[in-house]
């Protein structure tokens, strides 16, 4: 698979989550268990889940035009990734095994995570 596809699927993640997360906060922390979000909740997801997405994403395209900051791009956005699975794993044990859509979000960060790594190769 070419480095190509490999960063615009994890480009695509990002685009899909992040719109989602700007038009409905509630549909993208309903799926972790809390369906109703106050004011100040919403900005929180809309900031977090959905303005930051979208700028990843954004900044994944831009680095296929961008040769001199490619590999740094790729490495952030992984070692983002892979911090986020660690968090998910530290909230395991800190707070007790979560539901099966954290672990699917942990485990589709270490593949995205992985791809980036791959595309750096490439």
């Amino acid at each position: 698979m070419s480095a190509g596809i490999l960063v615009t699927g994890v480009a695509g993640f990002f685009l899909a989550m992040g719109v989602v997360a700007l038009w409905r906060p509630e549909r993208v922390a309903g799926g972790f268990g809390t369906p109703s979000l106050t004011r100040d909740g919403r900005n929180e997801v809309r900031a977090v889940y959905g303005g930051f997405g979208v700028a990843v994403a954004l900044l994944l395209v831009a680095s296929a035009w961008l040769p001199a900051l490619r590999a740094g791009v790729l490495a952030a956005v992984a070692v983002a990734l892979g911090g986020m699975a660690l968090g998910r794993l530290v909230s395991a044990w800190v707070d007790g095994p979560p539901g099966w859509i954290p672990w699917l979000f942990g485990a589709l960060e270490l593949v995205l995570a992985a791809a980036l790594v791959l595309a750096m190769e490439r």
